[in-house]
């Protein structure tokens, strides 16, 4: 990795992985497994810019993922109001 963009982009790179890691490792505990979430390092040679691509899923995986937003975002509500 010697060009300029992957040293100026090389903290974005670790950044994107480790949310990725951090995503899977949440997912898992919760039982919830999506199974072509990756980063999108391509993406990222061309442009500077990583994405996190969630990839195709079942419904009842969402689902899960949904409901587990929900009660996120019901707990930071009740934190912010009481």
């Amino acid at each position: 990795m010697g060009s300029a963009l992957d040293r100026a982009t090389a903290d974005q790179r670790r950044q994107a992985a480790d949310v990725l890691d951090d995503l899977t490792t949440v997912l898992a505990l919760a039982g919830v497994k999506l199974p072509s979430v990756e980063v999108d390092w391509e993406h990222g040679r061309r442009t500077g810019c990583y994405l996190i691509g969630l990839g195709c899923a079942r419904p009842s995986e969402l689902l899960r993922v949904v409901d587990l937003l929900r009660k996120g975002l019901s707990y930071e509500r009740l934190k912010h109001d009481g």
